[in-house]
């Protein structure tokens, strides 16, 4: 593949502090691979829960493709998430004792071709958590500025 899909959620980070990562793949109908494949996915307000023992994912928008001819999907229809029951175990258990979410992080077509969505087990952030964080990142920034600076 000449062109690699990766649709990101950049509020997620701002939004949550991230604990663990997992890839999961994702369960699609008809020309909603195609629809990925252009680019046309939207991460911003999705999130994942648990039916029973199954994780599905919420609100993830995919664009209906254009070139199909009679089948459309919808576009922020629940999907399965395929993950192994050692990993959806920890998940469902981290979730109901601790009181964390499962964000998506970042939507990708793998190397063989199939459409893989990267999850984290997050915590939410308060204001001044994001406060801080955007103080650190400032002055992170200011100080890689002033090296740049000095060696010149």
């Amino acid at each position: 593949m000449a062109e690699q899909i990766n649709i990101r959620n950049k509020k997620a980070t701002r939004e949550f502090e991230l604990l663990t990562k997992f890839v999961a793949g994702i369960v699609l109908q008809g020309p909603e691979i195609k629809s990925i494949r252009t680019g046309n996915a939207n991460l911003s307000d999705s999130y994942c829960l648990f039916t029973g023992d199954e994780l599905w994912v919420k609100n993830l928008h995919i664009a209906e493709y254009m070139m199909a001819s009679n089948f459309m999907h919808e576009t922020k229809r629940t999907r399965k998430l395929l993950l192994n029951r050692r990993e959806l175990k920890k998940l469902q258990t981290s979730v109901n004792e601790k009181g964390l979410t499962i964000i998506p992080l970042r939507l990708f077509i793998s190397e063989r071709g199939f459409a893989k969505l990267e999850i984290a087990l997050a915590k939410g952030r308060k204001i001044y958590d994001k406060r801080e964080v955007l103080k650190k990142k400032e002055t992170d920034l200011e100080m890689n500025r002033a090296r740049k600076w000095k060696s010149r």
